[in-house]
């Protein structure tokens, strides 16, 4: 990297979904010079009246850019905005590094990092975040990196803007495999989180004040003290993230666990839960929502705040 990419490199970002859009406005408040694509244009409009340049194809932003960041749904997005016609691989002058934080399987991104660096020159860095849109425009994100040692220190001047806690894992593919882990508790605890509010509703006690009881024991934490309040006031209008969203990552756990040749019961009843709210038509709502799938089981009585 140049001295002049190292004082403050052209950021590009791909992929402005709630994840993106919010990264993307924390970078423009930052600072930092911000090229943009994505794949419906119509989501480009909020970060470009902040001051980012809309481009026309991933290609386009890789060959403004020295860094170029990537939120994008799955791994066959990932790939084709990496590899695909009009994809970063496609420029002659590629950017020197990408920073990938869709969550996608690891031996894919393992794999697509290898083979950028193959064609390109780039590094690769698959940096999956943990903490919603709020922490993204708070700059307070968690952010698990897996990559070459010099390709982290070539980020950590942006993931300083964007995160509390940037930490690298280990070799290509070790952030992805820190989320699965993540995906694994912070998916199982949603159920949990439901589960404990029916109780708390069912029992008669004040379920509001369920968290500041529990504050300081062994039970409490940050969904306990997050989550747990969203779902007991309904508080779901906007979604802070999609259910299909979190049952894609839930799946992947599936897959990892199935991979690893573990038995996990636990987690893999907490994927069932989530694949029976998706199931029902909530794709697109808050994934917090799935206490809602407890409702239609067990309704309580608005007299006694019993269920019946």
């Amino acid at each position: 990297m140049t001295g002049a990419m190292e004082a403050k490199p052209r950021l590009g970002f791909i992929g402005l979904g709630l994840m993106g859009t919010a990264m993307s406005l924390r970078l423009l408040e930052k600072g930092w010079a911000l090229n943009v694509w994505n794949l419906e244009p119509e989501r480009i409009a909020a970060v470009v009246q902040a001051g980012a340049t809309a481009l026309e194809s991933p290609a386009a932003v890789a060959r403004a850019s020295d860094v170029v960041l990537m939120c994008v749904l799955h791994t066959q997005a990932v790939e084709q905005c990496v590899f695909g016609p009009n994809g970063i691989a496609a420029t002659a002058t590629a950017a020197k590094l990408l920073i990938d934080h869709s969550t996608i399987d690891p031996a894919k991104s393992r794999a697509f990092a290898a083979r950028l660096r193959e064609e390109t020159g780039m590094g690769w860095i698959d940096a999956p975040v943990s903490g919603g849109p709020v922490a993204a425009r708070q700059g307070t994100l968690t952010v698990m990196a897996g990559g070459d040692a010099k390709d982290i220190a070539a980020a950590q001047a942006v993931m300083a803007d964007l995160s509390a806690n940037f930490t690298h894992a280990g070799s290509p593919g070790a952030g992805q495999m820190a989320k699965v882990i993540n995906q694994a508790i912070v998916g199982t605890t949603y159920v949990l989180m439901a589960e404990a509010l029916m109780l708390a509703e069912a029992a008669g006690i004040d379920a509001a004040k369920l968290p500041q009881c529990l504050a300081g024991g062994h039970a409490d934490g940050s969904l306990l003290q997050q989550l747990y309040p969203r779902m007991q006031a309904r508080a779901f209008d906007p979604p802070l993230a999609y259910a299909r969203q979190l049952l894609k990552d839930m799946r992947g756990v599936q897959a990892e666990i199935r991979q690893c040749g573990l038995a996990l019961p636990v987690i893999e009843q907490a994927i069932a839960q989530h694949q029976a709210y998706v199931a029902q038509g909530n794709e697109m709502q808050d994934p917090a929502s799935i206490v809602r799938l407890y409702e239609q089981k067990s309704p309580i009585s608005e007299k006694t705040g019993r269920m019946q």
